[in-house]
């Protein structure tokens, strides 16, 4: 059976690159390790965008709830030795 070519096949190898972009000096995977490290990228709702004007603010935010959420440990409190009683 032959394959149909469609208007999509045909546009998909066409050059669409613009002739002002210049990659002749491009190192390929330059950034890659920087990528590869992760990041985590979360997107806010609108009305919650407005509260924070930048991601500095958003992090503080983050953090202080993380604190005040986080269980308290409890530390131990060593009760004093009694006095040892002499033995008559």
């Amino acid at each position: 059976m032959k394959k149909v070519k469609t208007k999509t096949d045909s546009r998909r190898f066409e050059d669409t690159m613009r002739s002002e972009y210049d990659f002749s000096k491009a190192v390929r995977g330059v950034t890659a390790a920087r990528y590869g490290e992760g990041s985590n990228v979360v997107l806010l709702d609108p009305d919650v965008a407005e509260i924070f004007p930048n991601a500095r603010s958003v992090n503080e935010a983050l953090r202080t709830f993380a604190r005040l959420t986080k269980p308290a440990t409890r530390t131990r409190v060593r009760k004093a030795p009694e006095p040892r009683r002499r033995s008559r």
